[in-house]
């Protein structure tokens, strides 16, 4: 009983957890988030670690952990600064946003940027990196069971939400 009352809290409390975040995020300008996502990008894939571009742009660790979650804007001067240590054209961080006329293409962009951020995680990065090592037609069979346990999810969910 009680090791049941103590699960229920832990997953009342990560529930909060996840609503402060999505609050978060949602208070974070949309050009904000995707500049950040971009810095993300393209640090991991030049193989450069959040303490070392900190140091290559002269603010901690922690600064730029805000400037890729797009808690704090970026400057255009520490864009520059970012671009030179990362060795990108400052377009670079831009890409892939749409134009200020395109209402309907930014909820495109956000679920695009939803997996872009996926991706540029530890976890999306060796997800990938293993199913790669699979042969293509047991990739094809991960995919048709994640694709089930989706559709699972979905229909409990529904059932929840009546």
């Amino acid at each position: 009983m009680n090791r049941h009352i103590a699960a229920v809290q832990i997953r009342s409390s990560r529930r909060a957890q996840a609503s402060r975040s999505n609050i978060a995020r949602e208070s974070v300008h949309p050009v904000d988030l995707h500049v950040g996502q971009q810095i993300r990008i393209r640090r991991i894939q030049s193989n450069v670690s959040l303490g070392d571009l900190g140091a290559g742009i002269g603010v901690s660790l922690q600064q730029v952990q805000k400037y890729e979650s797009g808690r704090n804007r970026v400057s255009a001067s520490m864009l520059y600064e970012l671009a030179n240590c990362l060795r990108v054209p400052v377009s670079k961080f831009y890409e892939g946003l749409p134009g200020p006329e395109c209402v309907e293409d930014s909820q495109i962009m956000t679920e695009i940027d939803e997996r872009i951020a996926y991706i540029s995680t530890a976890e999306g990065r060796r997800l990938i990196e293993d199913v790669l090592l699979l042969p293509a037609r047991v990739r094809s069979r991960v995919v048709a069971l994640v694709s089930s346990i989706v559709d699972e999810e979905m229909v409990e969910q529904t059932v929840v939400d009546r």
